[in-house]
């Protein structure tokens, strides 16, 4: 029997707000420990929280861009568990009125269009990290994160395959990082997920057992877990065993997870309203100046890229998946500059030094209008590519501009046709045989000559000219 993947995704972004969801303690990454923090975020008796409005902002941003609808009132729930990390013992949430409601994410799985439900967006406070390393044989609490705004995206079990889970992270990554509310710095957790897998038999309607695997933070390491289970619950069903609603943790290292406890269900967290937190209400009139502010989204940007800019399809998304880049690439053309010239460079060398740099875009000195000059430069033949090459890498380590710059390296090519026929001359006559091959049949003579020609201008020759003059004295 042939079975199929039941998959649903629970993520969790970090909002880039200065300040927590419920006090005004930074919500930056880092610090020295236990220095972000209050009497609220920490959970002392008697402190009061009070709402953040840029995270609902942000929420509504993301709820706008991923066609949910919005709702106009909403309530904050406590939901209770014991953690160590979690002070007061429940987690302010969202749980039967969230913020915003059913939507749904386009987005391209191998160039075909994919669409997966959303079941809700809702915002909520994180909880705090567990230190293990600091001391042998102990844990410490760090609090700083406590109270860090998030927003979980929770989507319905749409998903058939760790292709289509890897495609949908990637795409809303890009999604928060176009709305410029999320950092997206995995390295630093700010985006994580728990992933819901079940199995059952390819054309059945019934959904299977789900297990739970949490806190994943990269999204091969997604793959890699999602891969893991399906096989593992194919496996026990062929075996003639169960699988049981529970809780596993992936271990990304030992490529395995384990049983963590047995899965609660909502009422195992007793949510209920929050009795110090008003109900959000949304109006029209700041709903409608919130969607005002959305920018282009990615998907959009792909299409323009494809049927206005021409660029190949894998081209585009790639150039669309970094923001950044794609940002940098409209500058160029808005200056002037042809769009897949442009896109070459950045797929290509560009990317190779940002690769080699560890740096992005925006943090070189690579500006769009110099990047630009460059290429003007190299179009009308006042430097070559190679030497254009050169120029690139001076000008996105340094900056500067890009004529000063071929001109202090002396690197504008030799045009002149009068001075180039005095080159081609001088290397026809000291290369008779290579001549004479050409002139019998030999195509491969032509290129040496052109080599010869090269090296005698010690590079600074331009190509073009040098072939079209080389071809009409040898004919002649």
């Amino acid at each position: 029997m042939k079975y199929e993947a039941v998959i649903g995704l629970e993520v969790h972004a970090e909002l880039s707000t200065k300040s927590k969801i419920f006090c005004s303690c930074s919500a930056s990454f880092g610090g020295d420990i236990n220095t972000h923090v209050c009497p609220v975020c920490s959970g002392m008796p008697g402190s009061l929280p009070v709402l953040n409005q840029k995270v609902v902002e942000y929420a509504v941003k993301m709820g706008l861009a991923t066609n949910c609808d919005i709702n106009r009132v909403s309530v904050s729930a406590r939901k209770n568990y014991f953690y160590p990390d979690l002070p007061k013992a429940y987690q302010i949430s969202q749980f039967d009125r969230p913020l915003c409601g059913a939507g749904r994410v386009d987005f391209l799985v191998n160039g075909e269009k994919r669409s997966v439900r959303l079941t809700r967006i809702h915002i909520e406070e994180d909880a705090g990290k567990l230190v293990h390393d600091a001391l042998p044989d102990e844990s410490l609490i760090d609090f700083n994160r406590c109270g860090v705004p998030l927003i979980e995206i929770v989507t319905e079990p749409d998903i058939r395959s760790s292709a289509e889970a890897k495609s949908f992270l990637e795409y809303t990554k890009t999604t928060l990082s176009y709305l410029d509310i999320c950092d997206c710095k995995m390295q630093e957790g700010s985006i994580r997920c728990d992933v819901n897998v079940s199995v059952r038999p390819e054309g059945s309607t019934e959904f299977g057992t789900r297990v739970e695997m949490k806190n994943i933070n990269t999204f091969s390491g997604a793959v890699r877990a999602i891969d893991y289970e399906v096989n593992r619950q194919i496996e026990l069903i062929m075996e003639g065993g169960t699988v049981e609603q529970e809780t596993r943790r992936w271990d990304d290292i030992k490529l395995q997870n384990y049983t963590l406890r047995t899965k609660e269900d909502a009422h195992d967290y007793r949510y209920f309203p929050d009795p110090d937190l008003v109900p959000i209400e949304v109006s029209d009139d700041w709903l409608a100046s919130i969607e005002k502010s959305l920018p282009e989204l990615p998907l959009a940007r792909l299409a323009r890229y494809i049927d206005g800019y021409m660029i190949p399809a894998k081209d585009a998304e790639l150039l669309v998946s970094n923001k950044s880049r794609s940002d940098f690439l409209d500058e160029c053309v808005a200056k002037g500059a042809d769009a897949k010239t442009a896109a070459n460079w950045l797929l290509g060398d560009i990317a190779k030094l940002l690769n080699d740099s560890g740096k992005e875009i925006d943090g070189t000195k690579l500006s769009p209008s110099q990047l630009c000059r460059l290429l003007s430069l190299i179009d009308q033949g006042v430097i070559s590519g190679s030497a254009g090459k050169r120029v690139l890498g001076v000008l996105f380590e340094e900056g500067g501009d890009a004529e000063e710059i071929t001109k202090k390296l002396g690197l504008i090519q030799l045009s002149d046709e009068d001075a180039v026929r005095g080159i081609i001359k001088e290397v026809i006559s000291q290369n008779e045989k290579s001549v004479s091959d050409y002139k019998g049949g030999k195509q491969a003579a032509f290129g040496f000559l052109v080599g010869q020609c090269m090296k005698a201008s010690k590079g600074k020759a331009n190509p073009s000219v040098v072939n079209r003059l080389l071809k009409e004295m040898l004919e002649a």
